[in-house]
């Protein structure tokens, strides 16, 4: 199976600004996504405006979605709730769900503990009507407990009732050789792996790199590098996405996305937001 490459931008990086967007801009990201060729781009998350009002409206996104072959729009779940609004939404093709690694970062995160919140996911997966992937968060360290007990991520990807599962450095603490080895664990489940890095210590690249060594078959990143998490103190942007396709590329990884067209929307997005953005590569430029 070719690579995935996911753009979460539009939901876990601007979930993470100050401003928001309106649902017509958002949209718009989202159909710019699509045309620069993403395989796979996570446009909304159905969450309580209260709570989260980056992601208000997130019906009317999915309405103003763009269909075009070879691109799958997810949108993330956190609950029974959530998935109903989901159910009731047409246009998109994957749901995806998400727990932590940790009890305190269910608790601090979610409010439930991690039993609670893996009984949340089942009900979910159990309901799900499209493909489904689960997102474990802090799976390689948590801003609460520290280092993550490997064994204890594998159990837990083992009793997720999906065959995707992606593994989040949420805080940007992980390194290859422990990417490496969680992601042949989780693939030893007869599941496919994914990785969501986080470059906030800057080894977001090597760690992307070391996943699909592992043979991790979905890559999660974010045009411009937005991104981070409200409950790590410090935590900057996911992994930029034109940077990564720059890496692969390079590396004779065949990606079919379109890398100035990545370049364009994070310069786009610079404008909107009026300051500069994580993403190196569409400062510095491609190989001249």
């Amino acid at each position: 199976m070719p690579l995935i490459l996911c753009d979460v931008g539009p939901r876990d990086g601007l979930q993470n600004e100050a401003e928001t967007l309106e649902t017509s801009t958002r949209a718009e990201l989202v159909n710019r996504l699509a045309a620069a060729g993403l395989p796979r781009v996570e446009a909304v998350s159905f969450v309580r405006a209260d709570r989260v009002p980056q992601m208000a409206g997130a019906e009317e996104v999915v309405a103003a979605i763009e269909r075009r072959g070879g691109t799958e729009f997810t949108g993330l779940v956190l609950n029974a709730k959530g998935y109903e609004r989901f159910a009731a939404t047409e246009g998109l093709d994957r749901v995806n769900v998400t727990l932590g690694a940790t009890e305190s970062f269910n608790r601090r995160n979610g409010e439930m503990s991690r039993e609670e919140a893996l009984a949340q996911v089942d009900a979910v997966l159990a309901a799900a009507s499209v493909p489904a992937t689960a997102t474990i968060s802090v799976a390689f360290g948590c801003p609460f407990e520290g280092e993550v007990d490997e064994g204890e991520v594998v159990a837990l990807a083992e009793r997720l009732g999906t065959d995707e599962v992606v593994l989040a450095d949420t805080i940007g603490v992980a390194v290859p050789s422990q990417v490496r080895r969680l992601v042949e664990r989780v693939r030893g489940l007869g599941k496919r792996a994914g990785f969501h890095g986080h470059n906030t210590r800057n080894t977001g690249y090597a760690n992307a790199l070391a996943a699909l060594e592992a043979g991790a078959e979905v890559l999660d990143s974010s045009v411009g590098g937005l991104g981070g998490c409200p409950y790590a103190p410090r935590a900057s942007g996911n992994v930029a996405t034109e940077d990564l396709v720059f890496l692969l590329e390079r590396e004779g990884v065949e990606t079919s996305v379109d890398l100035d067209a990545l370049i364009a929307i994070s310069d786009w997005l610079e404008g909107l937001f009026g300051r500069q953005l994580e993403g190196q590569l569409y400062r510095a430029g491609t190989w001249p």
